[in-house]
């Protein structure tokens, strides 16, 4: 069974730093991607970053690039997503998310239970 746990959100002032984490289990040896989105209060849920299980190149929206980096510890089984120079903006739920395949564009299939994060100025 796959399951996704986040943790490290928090509260921060503009400018400060998270480190999100994301343990995984369940997964095969299938290839598969695993990504992180948010989701605020009247918005709808945004993918901030991903990263192929391979170790292909990650995606960053222009919204969030620059500032946070997603990285992978293989022996771990844990995805982070390191978030610098943070902004009331990025006040969100914050979840992990997988999917079965070559790509991590699509329907992502396996949630997290999300992890909150507050920005303030």
């Amino acid at each position: 069974q796959v399951q996704l746990a986040e943790s490290g959100g928090g509260s921060v002032q503009a400018g400060g730093s998270l480190r999100l984490s994301c343990a995984a289990s369940g997964f095969t040896s299938r290839s598969y991607c695993i990504a992180w989105f948010r989701q605020a209060p009247g918005k709808e849920r945004e993918r901030v970053a991903s990263i192929y299980a391979g170790g292909g190149s990650t995606y960053v929206p222009d919204s969030v690039k620059g500032r946070f980096t997603c990285s992978r510890d293989y022996a771990k089984h844990t995805l982070y997503l390191q978030m610098d120079n943070l902004q009331p903006e990025d006040t969100a739920v914050y979840y992990c998310a997988a999917r079965w395949g070559d790509f991590c564009s699509g329907r992502y299939t396996y949630w997290g239970r999300g992890t909150q994060v507050i920005v303030s100025t």
